[in-house]
């Protein structure tokens, strides 16, 4: 038996007529257990990724070089924060745009100042980048912006940045006429230490100089102070003076790729740090940066009667030695009653350069303009002219000298006029041009031709004279030579040894030394008895006549005789 009533009912056979009736129990295979595991795994992820996932952006390039689609990566400080998904082309074809899947933590890097750019392998002035990118193939590098505002098409940079956003340190604008062989990444120099570079550039709003950024690196930039100078380091600085030849350059990668150096005058030492994108002037040398201020400018003429060959724009204009402004102009004017086309100059000037003078002059002057022309005046009515002088004798180049030229000519000068014109005076070397041009025209009157007429005569003459001593005087000359040595050579056997006529000349010679001795007796006996001429000589054994004038007896004349 059964426990279970019901069990018996359900298997009791089915009456006549009717179909059985049969309930089946509902079974599920384990096969299906994997697919439905597998969905919802499946269905997990999505949801997942739908809840991770971060924003989509596009960003254009100039070229799809190194780029793969579901293969770039997009990655921060080599941290991967997205995927390239797609690439096509713009509607108008000039660009590549790039489908990129950024995460959902990378969500900063849709601020509008964010940049991207494609990490490839690069050589250029600052050095070899992304020789990583050889192996593992190219991707993009991003950057976070500080912006507020979001947006989701970005336009890519083709060389990557200088300098990212979290980067410490401070940004300057430099103010300069050209950009020179400065680049993006050239080095910037504090004490020839390198200490930040340069970021961007572009022209000026008015068109007529260029802007720069530069980026000095944090602790460094506190030595940007407010009156810090700025100038172009760049290529070697070759200066020839009185102290010799001076070579002067920040490195060697200067010289190639360009730089900048700054540092504060010593001359300031109250100055402050100077704020983030604080504006500055870059100058062209170390020199001028580190000039005292030059103050207002002040704009002077001359009218020139002379040729200023090699006198050319910048050249300096010096006051008593001291360059106190440049020349900024150079016109052809045309007198039309002297038929003359003069040069008018134009200077600038900086009277502040004079220093303590100007000082003392601002004083006398009262500070105004026209009491400062005023002043002009007087110190040419003293005799301040303008002249053009040599700079460089092998390059001829000419500088504008102030100075004063006490015997110049009284010269007229407007104290209304502007700008104001200064008198001039001809260049020492037109001088020495006008001197040596008077020689060469006292020379050029000389009666050169008859000069020479006459010159040729006398060299035909002497000519004629030369030809006559050759051919009468010098055969005489050469006769009397030979009859010369024919009587030196009958001397010379004439006064032999054993010659008749030495002999005789040396009896003669004996007869004069007796002569002489003889003489000189005389003379030695008239020196003691001067009477004796008188009186004559005395005997020997005769008493002494001459002690006794009673006595005295005339000696005879044979006595007398020596």
């Amino acid at each position: 038996m059964s426990d279970h009533p019901g069990s018996n009912a359900s298997r009791a056979p089915a009456a006549p007529g009717s179909p059985a009736i049969r309930n089946r129990r509902f079974n599920v295979s384990l096969v299906w257990l994997v697919p439905i595991v597998a969905a919802l795994v499946g269905l997990s992820m999505v949801v997942h990724n739908s809840l991770s996932a971060g924003p989509e952006i596009s960003i254009s390039f100039q070229t799809a070089e190194g780029l793969e689609a579901n293969k770039t990566q997009v990655k921060y400080k080599n941290v991967v924060i997205g995927k390239v998904t797609a690439i096509a082309l713009s509607d108008d074809r000039k660009k590549v745009i790039a489908k990129v899947e950024l995460d959902q933590s990378a969500e900063p890097f849709t601020a509008e100042d964010s940049n991207f750019w494609v990490v490839r392998p690069r050589i250029g002035a600052s050095g070899v980048s992304g020789v990583d990118t050889l192996l593992s193939g190219a991707f993009i590098g991003a950057d976070a912006g500080k912006a507020d505002k979001r947006k989701d098409r970005f336009k890519g940079l083709e060389t990557p940045p200088p300098i990212t956003y979290g980067q410490k340190g401070k940004r300057f604008i430099l103010h300069t006429d050209d950009l020179g062989s400065l680049d993006v990444g050239s080095p910037l120099y504090y004490r020839r230490i390198e200490v930040g570079q340069v970021v961007s550039y572009h022209l000026a709003n008015n068109g007529k100089g260029v802007d720069l950024e530069v980026f000095v690196n944090s602790p460094n930039d506190k030595y940007v102070t407010t009156d810090t100078r700025f100038w172009n380091a760049s290529g070697v600085d070759v200066t020839l003076g009185a102290e010799g030849l001076k070579v002067n350059t920040e490195s060697v990668s200067t010289i190639l790729a360009g730089g900048i150096a700054f540092v504060e005058p010593k001359y300031s030492p109250n100055a402050k740090p100077a704020e983030e994108n604080a504006e500055y002037t870059l100058f062209t040398d170390q020199d001028t940066a580190l000039a005292p201020p030059d103050g207002e400018p002040y704009y002077i003429r001359m009218r020139f009667d002379q040729a200023l060959r090699g006198l050319a724009l910048n050249a300096p204009v010096e006051f008593l030695g001291v360059k106190i402004g440049k020349v900024v102009s150079m016109d052809l004017d045309y007198d039309e009653q002297r038929k003359y086309f003069p040069t008018v100059v134009g200077a600038v000037i900086y009277p502040e350069r004079l220093g303590k003078a100007h000082e003392k002059l601002v004083k006398q002057g009262g500070g105004s303009e026209e009491n400062g022309t005023r002043l002009i005046g007087a110190f040419v009515k003293s005799g301040l002219r303008a002249q053009p002088r040599s700079g460089n004798l092998l390059t001829g180049q000419l500088f504008i000298s102030l100075d004063f030229f006490p015997e110049a000519k009284p010269a007229p000068f407007n104290v209304t006029a502007r700008p104001v014109e200064i008198p001039t005076v001809p260049g020492s070397m037109d001088k020495l041009q006008e001197q040596l041009q008077a020689v060469v025209d006292k020379i050029s009157k000389l009666p050169i031709d008859s000069i020479a007429a006459n010159l040729n005569g006398s060299l035909v003459e002497m000519q004629k004279t030369l030809k006559q001593v050759n051919g009468e005087v010098l055969p005489q000359m050469r006769d009397t030579l030979e009859q010369s040595k024919k009587t030196l050579a009958n001397a010379n056997e004439s006064f032999s040894e054993d010659s008749p006529q030495r002999q005789k000349l040396s009896q003669a010679m004996e007869e004069v030394q007796r002569t002489a001795r003889s003489v000189r007796v005389l003379t030695d006996f008239l020196g003691r008895h001067p009477e004796a001429l008188i009186r004559g000589r005395l005997k020997d054994n005769q008493p002494d006549a001459y002690q006794s004038p009673s006595t005295s007896v005339r000696p005879s004349a044979a006595e007398s005789q020596p």
